[in-house]
């Protein structure tokens, strides 16, 4: 169980924002252009895998196991099993872990873990009122009965439900996620300038990421079906200043609150892979890793609170290696919210709160704001909810190759009250 095992190369697609209507891409046409373009620059062949396990939170009704539908669409072959996995946002961090678990029980060598979720493409459906209505009308035999149920039918029928609001909406506490943010704002007395200024920050460090060439060998260009170029993130904003930002009016509490879609991660649709492999096929195939995983932990919590999850599950890793937050180079923090990573923040720098909730002799401090999320977020960059733990976990790592840092922290909240961190280390 304690066999090394690696992260040997990644690759994502652009984060395309979705425009309130179906994004160019279906979800597998984005697992399967990263996917392909990853497994070119590899010297093993695709079918060569022991296994596709993806990640991924909303798949179509015709993608159902899209692990599968990816793999054998990627040229894998009929003999390596595709799978999915779905942990809502932590989705593609449970496809790495997943690999992780199976490479030291012994069951493969050489993996391929992504997530992926096309999020513009959340279907919209009939309501409970409308599904009876229609059951009742393909079931009525006579005409007579037809037109008893044209009587009760109302124009309000055909009102749709939003698929994504209900996915984003927690069955437990009833809140909507940025309501959940709006909770932690609230704990942490956050304030609406402290939320924007981080948005603001976000998008500024994508900006200078782009322009500096840190995205360059992570994104993979692709082409839609009528051969137009989608080359970069398309989220980002330059006019996403403090002052623009402050224009907008919340959303999820639109009394008292200061949550708003320019604070908060923006629907997207997008896809990641890295190639994870035990020091067996590293041999085999000749590879050379970039980075090794060390530790993962999952964590459970309120989920009224559940943005705190980073905390939760990052916390226990830190304490079996004996590490404080600054003596990680750099810190991934999925940006769900801005107030839901100043809520972490504030939560490792309480006393109060690493005593009563972590258990803690004192609160541990602050995190050096250079070492995370350097090359801006979610906020700017877009949350493709299945897609974004494999991200983060790629990216951590690509900013320690680029630093010349040793240890990095990939961690995320999860819808339904849950955390997911993860250590990995360059090599």
């Amino acid at each position: 169980m304690n066999e090394p095992v690696y992260i040997i190369d990644g690759l994502r697609t652009p984060f395309l924002k979705a425009r309130n209507r179906p994004g160019p891409f279906a979800a597998s046409d984005l697992a399967t252009d990263a996917g392909r373009a990853l497994l070119v620059r590899q010297p093993f062949a695709p079918d060569e895998l022991d296994e596709v396990i993806l990640g991924c939170a909303a798949p179509s009704a015709d993608e159902v196991n899209i692990g599968r539908v990816a793999a054998l669409r990627m040229g894998c072959g009929q003999k390596v099993p595709g799978w999915t996995v779905m942990r809502n946002c932590a989705s593609g961090m449970q496809s790495i872990d997943s690999a992780v678990n199976n490479i030291r029980a012994g069951r493969s060598d050489l993996v391929l873990a992504g997530g992926v979720d096309a999020l513009s493409r959340a279907p919209l459906l009939f309501s409970d009122a409308m599904v009876m209505w229609l059951s009742q009308w393909y079931a009525a035999k006579t005409a007579g009965q037809r037109a008893a149920l044209l009587a009760k039918f109302r124009p309000g029928h055909f009102a749709p439900v939003i698929a994504l609001m209900k996915g984003l909406t927690d069955p437990i506490c009833g809140l909507l996620m940025g309501q959940t943010a709006e909770n932690l704002a609230h704990r942490f007395g956050i304030t609406r300038q402290q939320m924007d200024a981080f948005a603001a920050r976000s998008h500024a460090r994508v900006i200078a990421a782009q322009k500096a060439g840190h995205y360059a060998n992570e994104v993979v260009p692709i082409f839609d079906r009528g051969g137009k170029l989608y080359a970069a993130d398309d989220g980002v904003r330059e006019d996403s200043t403090p002052g623009n930002l402050a224009k907008l009016k919340p959303f999820f509490d639109r009394k008292y609150g200061n949550v708003t879609a320019g604070n908060s991660s923006q629907v997207t649709d997008g896809g990641a892979w890295v190639v994870v492999a035990s020091q067996k096929a590293v041999d085999r195939h000749r590879l050379t890793p970039i980075g090794r995983i060390v530790d993962s932990q999952w964590a459970g919590l309120d989920p009224a609170q559940m943005g705190l999850g980073p905390v939760y599950a990052a916390t226990p890793i830190l304490q079996r290696h004996g590490l404080g937050l600054n003596d990680l180079d750099a810190w991934e923090i999925n940006e769900a919210f801005a107030a839901q990573v100043i809520g972490c923040e504030r939560a490792w720098a309480s006393d109060e709160f690493c005593r009563t909730e972590l258990g803690l002799p004192g609160a541990l401090g602050a995190i050096d704001e250079a070492k995370l999320n350097v090359d801006g977020g979610a906020i700017a960059l877009g949350h493709p909810v299945g897609a974004s733990g494999t991200r983060i976990v790629l990216h951590v790592l690509n900013v320690l190759r680029r630093t010349g840092g040793k240890r990095g922290m990939a961690a995320i909240c999860i819808g339904g009250g849950l955390g997911g961190a993860m250590l990995v280390e360059r090599t």
